[in-house]
């Protein structure tokens, strides 16, 4: 698995393969898939955060059930553009990916895609369809991934229009 530019992605995937969305919180990862043809990004799953193994059980078998080629990786950064303490987070959690062969693809790529406002936009829309405390709680963090996602996959499309 590597790092590599998300505009890269699409020539490291397979034909069929999707792409995952990882929104990575301090308590619940929030989890996306795409459809095969990179357009449209939807929700799946909020994961409750307990030890990395755990964690890298359930990516896994996500990852092996759902054909995923390569994972988009919220970044949270700072108004300015910098990288905090969450960035350095989320870059740990990518190279523990990596370096213990969490996932059962070796080579499976990870680009990294900037998700400032991804949660607060979410939880915006929700309240804004009159959702409780408790059906926002549940549903923001896989929203958000599908937010996330949804970025990369646009800019992708975007990028693939500008090619043609």
């Amino acid at each position: 698995m590597a790092i590599c530019n998300l505009s890269d992605m699409p020539s490291l995937l397979k034909p069929d393969q999707c792409l995952l969305g990882l929104d990575y919180g301090s308590v619940v990862i929030g989890i996306a898939i795409a459809d095969p043809a990179a357009r449209v990004a939807s929700p799946l799953m909020g994961l409750v955060r307990r030890k990395f193994t755990q964690d890298r059980e359930v990516l896994s078998q996500i990852i092996a059930e759902r054909n995923v080629g390569g994972i988009v990786l919220g970044l949270p950064k700072n108004m300015d553009g910098s990288e905090g303490p969450m960035a350095q987070a989320v870059r740990t959690f990518a190279s523990n990916l990596m370096r213990r062969a969490a996932l059962p693809h070796p080579d499976m790529p990870i680009a990294f895609w900037d998700e400032r406002f991804s949660t607060a936009a979410i939880t915006r829309a929700m309240i804004a369809d009159d959702r409780s405390r408790k059906q926002r709680d549940e549903t923001v963090d896989k929203a958000a991934a599908a937010y996330i996602l949804q970025g990369a996959l646009d800019a992708l499309q975007s990028m693939k229009k500008e090619r043609a």
